[in-house]
């Protein structure tokens, strides 16, 4: 059996656990999608809020590996999952679900947190520069080489904290610095598919002082998208999800919820 095949069976007797039999959640089910040096866990307090309202959540693990493939995987979630979907991103996750999403009908919204939104032939890396302000590149720890070829790009340990989480606690950043996941420099320079937000409703929501994608990238993306809502956090960093999950949580709702 693949692993494809594998996941999605453990994915649908999840979801088919989580409610009794008999009862039907009217609620659509939030995917959650991670971006570059992160895993699924920067979403335990976005998870918190929904599943106290009423959500099935999903947190998918971002392979990171390159756009085509990371949208694949993703896209083999989003089929396990029966009824309607938001779907949510945040940094380079956010160029994972504008890949994935598209053409997707069970995706009724995107959610894009601190996230790219490319356009079709955009790579990720081209956005991230389009406006100054992004000190990440000086923030990178130098390439690490694979056996398979190609590099992975970490973001030095110390300058973690200024760079990605300035708003967060020091404790709390030490382990995210320490438990970061690596992105392939081909994910970065992928150029991105016909992107979903050209059909599917979209909502935004980052912070001013974000360090890795400029808030004037942000908001041109945003406004690009044709945003439904579009919401900045004062003083908040690139992970708005870990400082702020209650703003973060009360935007995918007004997703979920919305016309």
């Amino acid at each position: 059996m693949s692993n494809r095949f594998l996941i999605t069976g453990i994915l649908f007797l999840l979801g088919a656990a989580a409610q009794p039999a008999g009862a039907q959640n009217t609620k659509p089910t939030v995917v959650l999608v991670h971006g570059e040096f992160a895993d699924s866990s920067v979403w335990n307090g976005v998870i918190a809020e929904l599943l106290a309202e009423g959500y099935p959540v999903v947190a998918a693990a971002n392979p990171l590996r390159s756009v085509k493939f990371d949208a694949y995987d993703l896209d083999s979630v989003l089929s396990a999952i029966e009824g309607p979907i938001v779907l949510v991103g945040h940094s380079y996750g956010g160029t994972v679900i504008t890949n994935a999403a598209e053409g997707n009908r069970k995706v009724r919204a995107l959610v894009y947190v601190a996230a790219f939104a490319p356009d079709e032939g955009e790579t990720t890396s081209q956005l991230s520069g389009r406006y100054p302000g992004g000190t990440l590149g000086t923030a990178l720890a130098p390439p690490v080489s694979l056996f398979a070829g190609g590099k992975d790009l970490y973001v030095q340990q110390d300058k973690f904290a200024a760079q990605v989480a300035a708003d967060v606690p020091s404790s709390q950043t030490k382990v995210l610095a320490a438990t970061q996941r690596p992105i392939s420099e081909m994910a970065f320079n992928e150029p991105s598919g016909t992107p979903a937000w050209k059909m599917t409703p979209s909502w935004f929501i980052y912070g001013d002082l974000d360090k890795n994608i400029p808030a004037a990238a942000l908001a041109f993306m945003a406004e690009r998208a044709g945003s439904r809502e579009t919401v900045v956090i004062e003083g908040a960093s690139h992970i708005p999800m870990v400082s702020h999950p209650d703003a973060v949580a009360s935007i995918i709702s007004r997703a979920a919820t919305a016309n």
